[in-house]
C-alpha cells in the first residue's frame, strides 16, 4: 500500500501514519522544495515525537490528531494546524511561518523561537515562550508558570490567566494578558500601553481570530535592572 496518496492537484497528499512510519513522512517534508504538492493532511499522529521537524517550505500541513514532544520544531515557512493537543516544545525554534494548535499544548510551546506566528485555542502549561527570540504567540486560554522566562523579543499574548513567575528576567519581549497574573518574575513589570502596543496587539488578535480588544489588556516589559550584574541586585537573579 503506498503511504503517501496525492489524490489529485487540488486536493493534499494524504499520508496515514498508521501504515507508514514517522522518518518517512519527515524526510518526505525536509526535502520539500516548494515546487511540488502544497498542502498535506497527516493521519493517525497517534502523539508521535518530533513530527513535521525541519520543514524549509511554504507547504500547508493539517495533522488530524493528537501529538508529542516538538512536532513543528525548526518549522521554516510551513503553515501547520494541528487538530489535537501537543506535547512538549511545540514549535520549538520556529524559524517563520504558522503553528496553530486546535486544543491545549503542554510545556515550553514556542521556546526559542525566532520568528513566525504560533496560536494555541486552548491553553499552554508552564514555560511558555522561554527564550523566545522573535516569534508572535497567541495563547487564547491560560498559561502556566515562568512564561516568558528570558524572553528576548517578540509578542506574547495571553486571552486568560497567567501562572507564577510571568516573565522572569525579560528582556525587550512584549506580554499582553487580559486575564490575572499569579505573579510577575524578576525584572518585569507592567508598562503602560502605547499607540505602538495597541497596533501590534490588534494585529496579532486579528490574525488568530481572537474575540477581544486591546483595552482588555494589560502590558508587561522588562524593568531593565538585571542587564548588567550588580552585586545590589544579586539576590534577584
Amino acid at each position: 500500500m503506498s503511504t503517501a496518496v496525492k489524490l489529485s492537484d487540488s486536493t493534499p497528499v494524504v499520508f496515514d501514519l498508521a501504515n507508514a512510519s514517522l522518518r518517512e513522512l519527515n524526510v518526505a517534508l525536509q526535502g520539500l522544495d516548494g515546487l511540488g504538492q502544497s498542502a498535506w493532511s497527516i493521519l493517525n499522529p497517534r502523539g508521535a515525537h518530533a513530527l513535521a521537524v525541519g520543514i524549509t517550505a511554504a507547504v500547508s500541513l493539517s495533522i488530524e490528531g493528537h501529538v508529542g514532544y516538538y512536532c513543528a520544531g525548526m518549522n521554516d515557512g510551513a503553515s501547520i494546524t494541528i487538530t489535537g493537543n501537543a506535547g512538549p516544545g511545540v514549535a520549538e525554534n520556529m524559524m517563520s511561518g504558522l503553528v496553530h494548535v486546535l486544543g491545549d499544548a503542554s510545556q515550553a510551546a514556542g521556546a526559542t523561537a525566532h520568528g513566525g506566528l504560533l496560536i494555541i485555542e486552548g491553553n499552554a502549561s508552564g514555560r511558555c515562550g522561554i527564550s523566545m527570540k522573535g516569534i508572535d504567540i497567541v495563547v487564547k486560554g491560560s498559561v502556566g508558570h515562568m512564561s516568558a522566562f528570558m524572553a528576548q523579543s517578540g509578542n506574547f499574548v495571553i486571552l486568560g490567566d497567567a501562572g507564577e513567575a510571568l516573565g522572569d528576567c525579560l528582556y525587550e519581549a512584549r506580554i499582553f494578558v487580559r486575564g490575572e497574573v499569579a505573579s510577575l518574575g524578576a525584572d518585569c513589570e507592567e508598562k503602560a500601553m502605547t499607540e505602538e502596543d495597541r497596533i501590534i496587539l490588534r494585529n496579532l488578535l486579528k490574525k488568530s481570530g481572537a474575540k477581544a480588544e486591546p483595552a482588555e489588556f494589560k502590558r508587561y516589559g522588562s524593568a531593565r535592572r538585571l542587564y548588567h550584574f550588580h552585586v545590589d541586585n544579586a539576590g534577584a537573579y
